[in-house]
Order: structure tokens, then C-alpha cells, then sequence
């Protein structure tokens, strides 16, 4: 049995069908010039055969009198494969639209809490020649960061490197006693450390007695901070880093302050457009990994500090806004390199709990949200990569708009690009495909202010 951290039982406890708690992952890759025609059905052939799973791939929430615990980790002793990882195929011509759809119909759907929280899927049928691979995983299981060193060792940047790798690849797992003890017995003997763990908790609201947190502690209410539905929209885009690096060489920037910088000039005009850019500034939350390099294949599932950005969109000014995201940043950073770390987590556990509290019958009427939506930056492989000969051409993160946060966005590195995922809630926020063009007008506003 595996003792929750404060974030990763948040992220089971407020899940519901309206609200999914999975991130995901939309990869598309380039098969080698010599592939064959069944390439791909070779390649799914040979993800199916790696039935060793690794024990972060069996969790699955453990039973406390006959329900589901959002406490501790039980493990699960068969995994089938059969259904956590499937073949799909779009219908001709097969265009990115059709990719899109199917994607979103996936990344709406719950993962089933009787199994191991994950699904795997390879999608071919592309017009271009390139197939995908859809991946998701419940947060609980794992952050941002740790999902992308996966991924990372799943690929070579050897071209011709045969062997199949998969995420879940693991030796056989070998059963721990601990597992036959009954439910009570394994609750009573980690009732200690999960007080001890929860007791950090008043630690930052001693901080924040004491003076030492500044960040901003509500946002404005906009159309996206509003009850949301299950469904999802989805966009996607890349762009070259080499145009965010310029940007921030010009400025002493860092490559998120552009991002944000980005973000807050899409989220501007995407509110113009819609009449609802408010007189203050959004709000985002930036998540930070604490995660040191010794704790790289860490079991734990996230290790990440809730750091608040001011985004600025009351602002005219590109050059304006991207000084006032910098300084912001770099306030918020230096809250959390003051506490030790589990007080870190501590402290974005307790700034994401109004997100499960909001869901409570009699809990609608709480203060503000401390954010508006979730900007995240996930670093990423910096070189081509491949799988089985196949190139990694383009790697989209899908993450989760929360209650009252109809949508997120999320980045990683590829290569020498930046690959974006903007996830929506289906229902209440119209347009969604526009914000990639948005984003991008931020980026000409950028240049242009410093040409």
C-alpha cells in the first residue's frame, strides 16, 4: 500500500464525470522512409507484447469498506492490456480535424477506477502518412515532469534503433507482503505519517501570517470561471523556440515569461473578442517542479509548487506585460525556495482545494478562485527522437480545465519547437480553435515592439 500526498489525493477525491482528472498526450510521428505498409500494425504488435508493467502502471485507488479511498494505493496483480492500450483508425482522408475529434472524445472520458488509472492509444489513418499515439494517465498518478521523462526514455535518438519501449515496460513486479493485509490493518499503520504529512499544511498559513507569501490570492471572475461540463475541445500548435529565445535574450526574460507573455496577449484578445476582458488582471497558475535530479524515477506522483503569475491583461503595452509576468514570477519562486519541500506541496494543495470545496452542496457561494486557469511549461526532449525508426514530429500535452477553469494550457519542448495543448470545456468555451491564432499574434506583437 502507497500513502497519497496532499496533491494527489485532491486530484482523486474531487474527480467526477464532469470533471475528468487525467492528463494525456498527443504524439505524431513520422514512420522511416523504408516502412512498410504494416509497420504500424508491427509496431502496436510489439507495445502489446510488454506485458511486464511497472508498479506506478498497476495503482489504481484502494477499497475502504467497500468504496473507492482517495487515501492509499492498492496494486493491482493482473494488468490487461487488452484494455488499456487499443488501436484506432480515422475514416479517409483522415485530416488533423478528424485526429482532433477523436482525441477530444478520448480526453473526455473517464479512466475506470476499477483498473489501473491509464489508457494507451494508437490512432493511424493520417492523409499525411503519420500516425499518432494517445496516451493518458490520472494526475494522481503522475505530474507533468515525471510524464515527460517517461516518455523520454521510451524514445532513442538513434534512428535505427529497433526495440520497442513503452512507459509501462517494467521487470515483473514482485508482490509485497503488505499487499494481503486487510484494508484496516494497512489504514492504521499509515495513519501516522499521513498525519504528519497533513500537519504541514499549517505551516504556509503560518508563512502567510508572518508575512512572507505576497502572492495574489483571488482573480477576476470571467467566462471561463464558471461551472464546467466533462466534454472536451482541444487545439494545437507549435512554434519555433528559436523566435522565444530571441525574445527573451532581447529582454532578460526567461523562455516562460515569453510563454506567459503569449498567453496573456491570446487571453486578451480572446476575451475582447467575446466581451469579457476584465478591468483586473488574470490570474495563472504556473506549476513549478521541485522534483531534484536524484528523485528523477521517484514512485511519488507529483512533486510540484503552485506558483501565482499575474498575467497583466489590463495592460496595452506587449513589452509592458511581459516585465509585469517577469516580476511576478519571479515573486512567486522565491516563496516557495523558502519553504522546505513538503511544505511546498502543502501549500499548492491548500491553493487548489477551493476547487474541490466549490463542488460541495452549500459551497457555491466562496470567495474568488486564487486563479483563472492553469498555464503549464513541460520540459522535453531537446533533440529529434524516435520510436522504432520513427520520428517524434510533434508532441501536444493535454492537461485538465478544472471546475470554475474552463480551460488550460500546457507546452513542452520538441526538438527545436514548442508544441502547445489548449484544452476546453466543451460546453463553455466557444472558439477554442482560435486561440492558437491568438497566441501567435502575441508572439508578432512581441517581435514587432522589438524590432
Amino acid at each position: 500500500m502507497d500513502l497519497l500526498n496532499p496533491l494527489d489525493a485532491i486530484f482523486l477525491a474531487i474527480e467526477s464525470r464532469e470533471h475528468p482528472m487525467h492528463v494525456g498526450g498527443l504524439q505524431l510521428f513520422e514512420p522511416p522512409a523504408d516502412a512498410g505498409p504494416e509497420f504500424i500494425r508491427d509496431a502496436f504488435a510489439a507495445m502489446a507484447s510488454a506485458t511486464d508493467v511497472r508498479p506506478r502502471f498497476r495503482r489504481k485507488p484502494s477499497r475502504v469498506l467497500g468504496g473507492f479511498s482517495s487515501l492509499t494505493w492498492s496494486h493491482a496483480e493482473n494488468v490487461d492490456l487488452g484494455y488499456h492500450l487499443r488501436r484506432s483508425a480515422l475514416p479517409a482522408p483522415g485530416g488533423m480535424d478528424d485526429l482532433i475529434d477523436l482525441t477530444e472524445r478520448l480526453h473526455g472520458q473517464l479512466l475506470d477506477r476499477h483498473r489501473p488509472l491509464w489508457e494507451a492509444r494508437v490512432i493511424e489513418g493520417l492523409d499525411d502518412g503519420r500516425f499518432a499515439v494517445y496516451v493518458k494517465m490520472h494526475h494522481a498518478l503522475i505530474d507533468g515532469v515525471s510524464a515527460m521523462r517517461l516518455l523520454q526514455r521510451t524514445l532513442t535518438d538513434d534512428p535505427f534503433d529497433s526495440r520497442m519501449r513503452v512507459p509501462w515496460g517494467a521487470a515483473p513486479v514482485v508482490k509485497d507482503a503488505a499487499e494481503s493485509e486487510s484494508a484496516w490493518s494497512q489504514l492504521r499503520k499509515a495513519l501516522p505519517r499521513m498525519i504528519r504529512s497533513t500537519a504541514y499544511i499549517g505551516a504556509p498559513l503560518r508563512g502567510a501570517i508572518d508575512g512572507r507569501l505576497t502572492m495574489p490570492m483571488t482573480a477576476p471572475r470571467t467566462m471561463f470561471n464558471v461551472s464546467i461540463g466533462g466534454a472536451r475541445r482541444i487545439a494545437v500548435r507549435s512554434w519555433p523556440l528559436e523566435r522565444i529565445n530571441a525574445i527573451r535574450l532581447a529582454t532578460g526574460a526567461t523562455v516562460n515569461d515569453v510563454v506567459l507573455a503569449m498567453s496573456s496577449a491570446a487571453l486578451r484578445a480572446y476575451l475582447i473578442e467575446h466581451d469579457g476582458l476584465p478591468a483586473e488582471p488574470l490570474i495563472a497558475m504556473v506549476p513549478v517542479n521541485i522534483r531534484s535530479a536524484a528523485e528523477a524515477d521517484a514512485s511519488e506522483g507529483n512533486m510540484v509548487a503552485a506558483c501565482l503569475a499575474n498575467l497583466a491583461t489590463h495592460l496595452d503595452d506587449p513589452l509592458e506585460r511581459l516585465s509585469a509576468i517577469s516580476t511576478s514570477m519571479r515573486e512567486a519562486k522565491q516563496v516557495f525556495t523558502q519553504l522546505p519541500k513538503l511544505e511546498a506541496m502543502a501549500l499548492s494543495a491548500l491553493l487548489m482545494t477551493p476547487l474541490g470545496v466549490s463542488l460541495l452542496p452549500g459551497f457555491e457561494a466562496l470567495p474568488r478562485m486564487p486563479f483563472n486557469l492553469v498555464i503549464s511549461n513541460v520540459p522535453g526532449p531537446r533533440k529529434p527522437v524516435y520510436m522504432q525508426g520513427a520520428r517524434l514530429d510533434s508532441n501536444y500535452p493535454l492537461s485538465i480545465p478544472f471546475e470554475s477553469q474552463g480551460m488550460n494550457i500546457t507546452l513542452t519542448t520538441n526538438g527545436d519547437n514548442l508544441d502547445f495543448g489548449f484544452v476546453g470545456c466543451r460546453r463553455t468555451v466557444p472558439d477554442l480553435d482560435r486561440m492558437p491564432a491568438h497566441m501567435e499574434a502575441g508572439l508578432a506583437e512581441l517581435e514587432r515592439a522589438l524590432a
